[in-house]
C-alpha cells in the first residue's frame, strides 16, 4: 500500500475551532489530502482514543459522532462529518484479518471519535468518502501493531487510504508546562529518532521493526509519551507501508511535532 500517513490529531475540536496554537497543524493536514494520491474508495482510521481487546472495526452504515472531549465551547459538541461507513468492507477485512491471526471482530454501534472526524473535517471536509475506523489493541505491544499493519495493507483495496491518528508527542502533563531549554532538548532527542526510524532510507523493514519494539528505551521516549496509545497508530502505518516514509514538521501548543506519510 502506498496510500498512508500518520497524522497528529491536536488537542480535542480545537484545531476546527481556530485555535492560534493550531495553526500550523491545521495547515499541514489541509495541504497532506492534496499531496495524498487520487480521491481514496474508502478512508480506514487506526485511532488512538480507541482502544479494545483485540482489534475492533466500525460496522455501521451510518455512523455517529462520539464527542470523546470535556470542558470545551458548546459548538464543539454540535460539529458534523456525516461520511458513511462500509459495512460489507469491514466484514471482509475482520474476516482476512482472523483468517490470518489477527484477532478482530465487526461494531455495529460505535460512531467516529475525535481522533478521526476531527482530521477527516481538515482534510477530507466535504465527507464524501466511506470512512472506518479501527481500534487499538490495549496491550498497545508495538509487534502486534506492526503485524496489524501489515495485514491491514494486505487486506485492503489499493485506492484505500490507511490514516493512523495519534500525536507524535503526548505528554498532557507537559504540554501546559513551560518549554524550557531541557525541555525542548529531551523532545528534540526522541523526535530525531522518530524521524530517523520512519525516514532513515538506509534502514531495512527489519531495522526500523527491532527500533519501535524499543522504542520506550530511546531517551525522551517516556517523556513524550507516558502512555504511547498516541504512538501506537504510527507503528500499524509503518507496518502497513513496509517502506520507509516521509516526515511533515510543524509545531502545535508549543511543542515540535510530526505527521508521516509513506
Amino acid at each position: 500500500m502506498s496510500n498512508i500517513a500518520f497524522v497528529s490529531h491536536g488537542g480535542g475540536p480545537l484545531p476546527v475551532l481556530g485555535d492560534p496554537a493550531h495553526t500550523e497543524l491545521v495547515n499541514t493536514l489541509k495541504s497532506l489530502s492534496t499531496e495524498l494520491p487520487a480521491k481514496p474508495s474508502v478512508i480506514v482510521v487506526v485511532s488512538a482514543h480507541w482502544e479494545t481487546d483485540g482489534f475492533e472495526i466500525t460496522a455501521s452504515a451510518q455512523p455517529d459522532l462520539l464527542y470523546d472531549y470535556y470542558g470545551f465551547p458548546d459548538e464543539s459538541y454540535k460539529l458534523t462529518y456525516p461520511a458513511l461507513g462500509a459495512p460489507e468492507l469491514a466484514q471482509e477485512l475482520t474476516n482476512k484479518l482472523s483468517k490470518n491471526g489477527i484477532k478482530a471482530r465487526l461494531n455495529k454501534v460505535r460512531g467516529y471519535d475525535h481522533g478521526v472526524f476531527i482530521p477527516l473535517m481538515l482534510m477530507y471536509p466535504d465527507a464524501s468518502i466511506p470512512v472506518l475506523e479501527v481500534s487499538v489493541d490495549n496491550t498497545l505491544d508495538p509487534e502486534l501493531h506492526w503485524k496489524m499493519g501489515e495485514e491491514l495493507g494486505r487486506a485492503l483495496p489499493d485506492d484505500a487510504l490507511i490514516i493512523g491518528s495519534g500525536f507524535s508527542f503526548h505528554n498532557m502533563r507537559a504540554f501546559f508546562s513551560p518549554k524550557t531549554g531541557s525541555f525542548k532538548s529531551v523532545v528534540n532527542h526522541f523526535q530525531t529518532w522518530l524521524d530517523d526510524t520512519i525516514t532513515q532510507e538506509s534502514f531495512s523493514v527489519e531495522d526500523v521493526k527491532e527500533r519501535w519494539k524499543g522504542w520506550a528505551d530511546i531517551d525522551g521516549g517516556r517523556f513524550c509519551h507516558p502512555r504511547e496509545e498516541h504512538l501506537i497508530p504510527a507503528i500499524v502505518c509503518h507496518g502497513a507501508a513496509q517502506k520507509q516514509g516521509s516526515a511533515i514538521p510543524f509545531e502545535a501548543l508549543g511543542v515540535e511535532a510530526r505527521h508521516f506519510k509513506w
